[in-house]
């Protein structure tokens, strides 16, 4: 065998089926037990002491595991997966050993470890209100953090007896930074009155002033410094009419000192980056998504800041070339735990699965309060854990239905604390896709509750659906382009109805191109500017070739094309994965007429030529001037230093013309006027 699985009834609160874990997990040596925990321990010592990989269906005592596996030399990796809240505390528990058998399937994906960044405070804090309740704010932290308060109301302050910290004016212009790393631009600052006797009086202020710290508590009640508030590490705003709120802000910022390890949400590779070329900007989409102002222009690229990053993945979810990837976990792995789950649930007998995918913070409690307060979650209902809804992706969406899933639902709060548009322009590529290859019914969709009783209701009401008659197997690895690319061609393979072109949403990441052959000159200004090389060129002969299989919609080509002959066509052709470079537009070089040499394009020559002759000066002379076209780089010089060729037959420019010759023929209209 594999694998030990150990798998605990929890004192016989919920029925386990041995059979179908076993037919989910073949290759796993499933054993039982009904307290664990405590009186059989035992069990738990004598089969880690194998030494191999063991899974324990309980994560409420993880830590008892994990320290009672440190007395044991021999024990292997330990993973843990939760079937009692996400399975066993069910109405529908006796049906349940299917989709048990997935979760512990999934439980045995191993997670890369994740990078990570670095935040340093020192504890330097400004608290930022305007009444005497900041003050008593401060007299909390003073003993902790070294204090600044800086107050933005006219609200008289009583003067202190000591100055235990300092209390300024002003009014807060400009925040940015992060944890450790504030800065501030002030006006109105003043500093106070040494003198002040009833109240304490400022002296006179001035705008522009900067400051800088490592924590900012705001309890002004006005609004917030920064976008998306509440994923800003280091900002800390509360309701100052809220005390309980207020109290757990002061104690937060006291344990806001030292250097914190923060997870590096999104890895990000700029020569992947469609963002813009010479200036032209192409794709935009992570700068459209960013919540936090993470994200900003750098040139041709965009650059990611991780300190302020918050993780939403919104980011590495519409990145079409892959440049910002998503690492926790990585979209690969999150396709591997959808495969391990599905393909589980399915050989343990479970039908009609729906996939359910929440995060930690919002969807645990909310499960958790279903299955110890309500009637838990279906058995066909099968949850997926991920840092943020949000960074899921087309290519996760895709492949979860390529594996059998008959329905994804996303769980988000009922107030969602930032901006979920990349979620909703993820759902809305998806079911073009899912409805055009024969998917019908509500498939996808969201779900927006903070009320788990609502959660369960709405998850217990959904019409079965018919997932795939012939389900995918296969396994994703690789960067997310390829791992895109994979996916959807198993979706196609899997479609109850494939065809072979669906037109997508105008800001699709697949896409072709039209381009208006007549037009268009050849001058492949498109090919430099392509990003990813789906547009090309040929070293023998005037030729544009187009990849659809590379092409990401930036829309670089058609912003740079000077005759603005190309359009852009988002769609899904499934042939177009694995064909070779198509000809768009294919012309005979010129020859020079000297060397015979090759160089430009034949109609291209013909066409300059054609235009200046007889109507420049540098065409009005003799056979050799007006040949000079004809030739190519080297042949030219030669030409223009022969002495047939008259460099300074150009007509005298006319005198230029000055405010005096403007103000003088005004003049004369006005006197024949």
């Amino acid at each position: 065998m594999d694998r030990n699985v150990i798998v605990c009834s929890c004192e016989d609160t919920m029925p386990l089926d041995t059979g179908a874990i076993s037919r989910g997990c073949p290759q796993a040596n499933v054993s039982t037990a009904r307290h664990l925990c405590r009186t059989q321990t035992d069990h738990f010592l004598s089969v880690i002491a194998d030494g191999g990989a063991v899974t324990v269906a309980c994560t409420q005592e993880a830590p008892l595991f994990d320290e009672l596996a440190e007395s044991v030399p021999s024990a292997g990796p330990i993973t843990f997966a939760n079937i009692r809240e996400m399975a066993g505390w069910s109405r529908d528990a006796v049906a349940a050993g299917p989709k048990m058998a997935a979760l512990l399937a999934m439980a045995e994906v191993a997670t890369p470890a994740t990078p990570l960044t670095s935040l340093t405070s020192d504890g330097v804090i400004l608290i930022y209100g305007c009444d005497q309740r900041t003050i008593e704010v401060a007299e909390l932290l003073k003993d902790h953090l070294d204090i600044t308060v800086m107050l933005n109301g006219r609200d008289p302050i009583e003067p202190p007896h000591v100055t235990d910290f300092p209390i300024v004016r002003g009014t807060i212009g400009a925040a940015r930074g992060h944890l450790g790393a504030f800065e501030l631009t002030i006006d109105g600052y003043a500093q106070p009155s040494p003198s002040s006797r009833e109240a304490l009086r400022f002296g006179p202020p001035r705008d522009g002033a900067t400051s800088r710290c490592d924590i900012i508590l705001d309890v002004s009640g006005g609004a917030p410094l920064f976008p998306a508030h509440d994923l800003r590490d280091g900002y800390l705003r509360v309701d100052p009419r809220d005390p309980a709120a207020v109290l757990r802000a002061v104690l937060k910022a006291r344990d806001l000192v030292g250097t914190f390890d923060k997870p590096r949400y999104v890895t990000f590779t700029k020569e992947l980056c469609a963002h813009s070329r010479s200036k032209i900007v192409g794709c935009r989409r992570c700068l459209d998504l960013c919540p936090t102002g993470a994200i900003v222009p750098a040139g041709n690229y965009v650059a990611i800041d991780p300190n302020i990053c918050a993780g939403c993945g919104q980011c590495a979810a519409a990145c079409p070339t892959g440049a910002a990837a998503y690492t926790l976990p990585p979209a690969d792995t999150l396709i591997q735990r959808l495969r391990a789950l599905l393909t589980t649930f399915a050989r343990a007998g479970g039908q009609t699965p729906v996939v359910l995918i929440h995060d930690t913070a919002h969807g645990d409690p909310l499960i958790d309060a279903i299955a110890r307060h309500g009637d838990g979650l279906p058995a066909r209902v099968l949850p997926v854990q991920v840092n943020e809804v949000t960074q899921v992706g087309l290519e996760s969406i895709a492949a979860a239905f390529a594996y059998g899933a008959s329905q994804v639902r996303f769980l988000l709060r009922g107030k969602a604390r930032h901006d979920t548009a990349g979620l909703t322009n993820t759902i809305a590529l998806a079911q073009p896709i899912l409805s055009g290859l024969g998917f019908t019914g509500d498939r996808l969709d969201i779900v927006e509750t903070d009320d788990p009783f609502a959660l369960g209701e709405t998850l217990r009401t959904l019409a079965p659906l018919e997932p795939t008659s012939k389900p995918a197997q296969f396994n994703a690895a690789g960067p997310k382009r390829d791992v895109m690319r994979l996916t959807l061609r198993e979706l196609h393979a899997a479609a109850p109805m494939p065809v072979d072109v669906i037109p997508l949403p105008s800001d699709a990441p697949f896409g072709s191109v039209s381009v208006n052959v007549e037009g268009c000159t050849l001058c492949l200004a498109c090919v430099s500017a392509c990003p990813k090389g789906a547009l090309s060129d040929d070293r023998e002969q005037p030729m544009l070739r187009f990849t659809e299989a590379a092409c990401v919609q930036c829309g670089l080509c058609e912003a740079t094309c000077p005759e603005k002959v190309i359009t852009l066509v988002p769609q899904l052709d499934f042939n177009a994965f694995n064909a070779p470079a198509r000809v768009i537009k294919q012309e005979e070089p010129f020859h020079c007429i000297r060397c015979d040499k090759p160089f430009g394009v034949k109609s291209t020559i013909e066409r300059v030529a054609a235009k200046l002759e007889g109507r420049h000066w540098m065409y009005r002379g003799g056979e050799s001037q007006r040949d000079v076209i004809r030739m190519c780089e080297d042949c030219r010089v030669s030409a223009v230093m022969s002495q047939d060729f008259n460099p300074y037959g150009a007509p005298d420019r006319p005198p230029p013309r000055t405010t005096d010759d403007y103000l003088r023929e005004r003049a004369e209209r006005e006197q024949k006027s």
